[in-house]
C-alpha cells in the first residue's frame, strides 16, 4: 500500500498554504489527511483500533482542535498544583506524571496520597471519552535493566486498572513499558533520576 506518497503530499499543501492556523484550523487538515490514511489502512486488518473506534465515538476533523482545546483546559484546571504536567502537541496530548507523586520508591502500588488526583483524570477522560489512552512507564537507570522493565510495565497497568475502575472505558486503554530507555534527563544525578521515573499518558483524538 502506497501511504507515504499520500501523507507527504498531504503535509506538503498544508505546509504551502502560508496560513497562520488555530488549533481548531489543524484539526480540519490533519483530520482530512489522516482520514484517506485510516481509511485506507482499514484493508489491512493490523490496527485493532480502527474496527472498535465506533464503541467510543469519533470527532469529525474540523471539530478535532476544539474538542481538544476544551479538554486540555479542563485538565489544567482539575490538575493544578497536583504536580503532573500537561503537555500538548498539535492535537495530542500527554499527562506527564512523576513518580515520586504517584508511586513509593520501588513499588508498582499507587501512593493512596495520588487517588485524589486520578479521581480528578479520571473525572476529565470519562467528560471527553472520544480519544484513545496509552499508558506508559518509565525508570531511571538505577538497578537492572529487566527489573526496571517489569516495574514500567507493572505502574502502567496499575494506573490503567485504577481508571478502570473509575468507570473509564478499558477499550479505550493500552499499556506500555519503557523500562529505562527513554530518558528525558541525566540518570547521573538525583534530579535527573526523578525526572526519568515517570508515568505518561497519551491521549490521542478518535477521528472520523
Amino acid at each position: 500500500m502506497k501511504m507515504k506518497p499520500l501523507i507527504i503530499s498531504l503535509a506538503a499543501a498544508i505546509a504551502l498554504s502560508g496560513c497562520q492556523m488555530t488549533n481548531t484550523g489543524q484539526g480540519a487538515a490533519i483530520g482530512a489527511a489522516t482520514g484517506a490514511v485510516l481509511g485506507k489502512a482499514t484493508g489491512n486488518h493490523k490496527d485493532k483500533r480502527i474496527f472498535i473506534g465506533a464503541a467510543i465515538g469519533a470527532i469529525a476533523g474540523a471539530a478535532i482542535g476544539d474538542y481538544m482545546d476544551k479538554q486540555e483546559a479542563e485538565f489544567r484546571r482539575e490538575l493544578e498544583g497536583t504536580g503532573v504536567d500537561v503537555v500538548r502537541e498539535g492535537n495530542n496530548m500527554t499527562l506527564v506524571m512523576p513518580s515520586n507523586i504517584t508511586f513509593a520508591s520501588n513499588q508498582a502500588s499507587i501512593s493512596p496520597e495520588f487517588y485524589n488526583t486520578l479521581n480528578g483524570v479520571a473525572k476529565v477522560m470519562n467528560k471527553y471519552d472520544k480519544t484513545w489512552l496509552t499508558i506508559i512507564g518509565h525508570t531511571d537507570s538505577t538497578g537492572a535493566s529487566d527489573y526496571n522493565q517489569r516495574l514500567s510495565e507493572q505502574r502502567a497497568m496499575s494506573v490503567r486498572n485504577y481508571l478502570v475502575a473509575n468507570q473509564v472505558a478499558a477499550v479505550r486503554l493500552q499499556t506500555q513499558g519503557m523500562g529505562e530507555s527513554q530518558p528525558v534527563a541525566s540518570n547521573q544525578t538525583e534530579q535527573g533520576k526523578a525526572m526519568n521515573r515517570r508515568v505518561e499518558i497519551q491521549i490521542i483524538p478518535n477521528q472520523k
